[in-house]
């Protein structure tokens, strides 16, 4: 049986983000042991962006880490970045390796984590890489597989960018941890609201829409006083309001048991497959008009982007769109995504690449 899948849900993964001193690590250990706790996290190696900052305690960490195992009974979990640090890990008895989202970018040295762990049975996490690459974080989690790893879980911590926005520290990109469980359908997901957001009042909202979505597990950073951490002091709860997260989280399910409501449900899908397809007959109707206009500029020697023409689609769009109660967000995202194929198909007819479409 999968270790992520044992008790109720959401799989909770909680500790500091980093082990400080051994009293630290305990006393929030005994604070977690009261809690639906299922894991505890703490980093022992902190791959840092500046010299100078905090990196961990290493090997003597490992030794309070053991301690909380034998004390409170709780597994634990460190991130490892090299193979010397697996052979540490599991030296002490680490339940469980994870892979951090700067070392999951790299592919050369996953695989040397990976072949370190050949012919060892043990669970493993695979942070998304830092930049928004759902390949990427693919083929981190299949060179563990490859090597006879079965236990794994992939974690969503968001996304590096030049300048914070939404206030978010590290964008969710949300459709980009969908877009793996679709390829990877039984791959357990959690999510890590606290690098998400980096802001201890946001971990909530966050951990909320993880559920919503039907993410299996939350890692949350905890320390027993937050404000005199040695790293990420502005992203960690107090034990307390963890506790408090966790009682008012609203964990949704994938299917219902009402069968009125699961009939209801089947219906409203019938219908919007329909729609859909009407919104592909559509959408191949408006290529064949953009190809005979690619025919027209063609023959009239005009270019395949019309700027003034894209302005006026962004605002008459935009403004039917809000008649409309949609998004304009999501209708010029989905309009530059049309617009874009629009002009690939009239720039082949320009080239003389692809056939012409008679009027």
């Amino acid at each position: 049986m999968s270790f992520f899948r044992t008790g109720d849900a959401p799989f909770v993964i909680a500790g500091p983000c980093s082990a400080e001193t051994r009293e630290q690590v305990l006393e929030t250990a005994a604070a977690l042991s009261k809690m639906p706790v299922k894991l505890f996290r703490s980093g022992v190696w902190k791959p840092r962006t500046r010299p100078g900052s905090f990196e961990g305690k290493g090997v003597e960490a490992l030794g309070w880490l053991k301690e909380v195992k034998e004390t409170y009974k709780l597994p634990v979990t460190v991130e490892v970045a090299e193979p010397e640090h697996v052979e540490q890990a599991l030296l002490y008895g680490v339940d469980v390796l994870w892979i951090g989202a700067r070392t999951a970018v790299n592919p050369f040295q996953v695989q040397r984590i990976a072949d370190a762990l050949k012919g060892i049975d043990i669970p493993v996490m695979v942070k998304n890489p830092v930049n928004p690459d759902v390949d990427l974080w693919q083929g981190a989690i299949e060179r563990f597989e490859r090597i006879g790893i079965t236990d794994i879980a992939a974690i969503h911590r968001g996304f590096s960018s030049y300048e914070a926005a939404s206030g978010y520290r590290n964008q969710p990109n949300w459709p980009i941890p969908i877009e793996l469980k679709r390829r990877k359908p039984d791959l357990f997901i959690i999510c890590d609201p606290s690098h998400i957001t980096g802001n201890r009042d946001k971990v909530s909202e966050v951990a909320q829409k993880a559920m919503d979505m039907g993410f299996n597990g939350l890692m949350i950073e905890t320390h027993p006083r937050p404000d005199e951490a040695w790293s990420d002091a502005a992203q960690q709860l107090t034990p307390q309001a963890l506790q408090e997260l966790l009682s008012g989280l609203i964990v949704r399910r994938q299917y219902t048991e009402d069968m009125s409501m699961a009939n209801e449900l089947e219906y409203l899908r019938q219908l919007m497959d329909s729609t859909d397809a009407e919104i592909i007959d559509l959408l191949a109707r408006r290529m064949e008009l953009t190809e005979r206009m690619g025919a027209v500029k063609k023959a009239c020697n005009m270019t395949a982007y019309q700027p003034d023409r894209w302005r006026e689609i962004v605002a008459t769009r935009s403004s039917q769109a809000g008649i409309k109660m949609l998004s304009e967000e999501f209708i010029l995202a989905l309009y530059e995504k049309i617009h874009d194929e629009s002009i690939r198909r009239q720039l082949e007819i320009l080239q003389g690449t692809t056939n012409e479409v008679k009027k």
